[in-house]
């Protein structure tokens, strides 16, 4: 049995619906995401797929949108639905770990300064030793009172805060040899 598990947060086809899989970075994601799945599991580190759901719109259950995205293909471990940022607090992902003894979560999935962000923060906060894998997760520019931050700003910015406070920042390739 493993300590460590590979959460994929949010990878849905409710954010797709939103017109985000025409992104650029989309491609790269999917493929960086596909290689980390497909090596965790080849290591036979459990794969946990976690889900937002809302009350309506294209995160409600009723949307037909809240499943895994069409290039997702693996067999998941576990599956949760979750209504707030992070992972673990509501989704019963948290009791899930505890009965498995997980040490170590590795953080993937959609809109990284959000909802992988967040669950970073909390899984360190709650003593688990965070990998956050930038290049396998996704997100979207923002703008604010007329500034917009793009994709590269936000992976940056959240690199910068979770780096040796809550995470270690790898890629892919620097995650599947650290497992080796």
């Amino acid at each position: 049995m493993t300590d460590t598990v590979l959460l994929v947060i949010d990878a849905q086809q409710s954010f797709y619906h939103r017109g985000y899989q025409q992104t650029p970075e989309t491609p790269a994601f999917e493929q960086a995401l596909s290689r980390l799945i497909a090596g965790c599991q080849q290591k036979e580190i459990p794969v946990v797929d976690v889900l937002h759901v809302e009350t309506e719109g294209p995160f409600s259950p009723a949307s037909g949108l809240v499943v895994r995205l069409p290039f997702l293909t693996h067999q998941a471990a576990h599956v949760v639905k979750k209504t707030v940022h992070n992972a673990l607090t509501e989704s019963g992902l948290l009791q899930w770990l505890e009965q498995r003894q997980v040490q170590h979560v590795i953080v993937s999935g959609i809109r990284t300064e959000q909802c992988c962000e967040t669950t970073a923060r909390v899984a360190s906060d709650l003593g688990y030793r965070v990998t956050f894998v930038t290049e396998a997760t996704l997100t979207f520019p923002i703008n604010h009172n007329g500034i917009t931050l793009s994709v590269a700003d936000l992976r940056h910015r959240t690199e910068s805060v979770l780096i040796d406070r809550f995470a270690a920042i790898r890629t892919v390739e620097e995650c599947l040899q650290e497992l080796a």
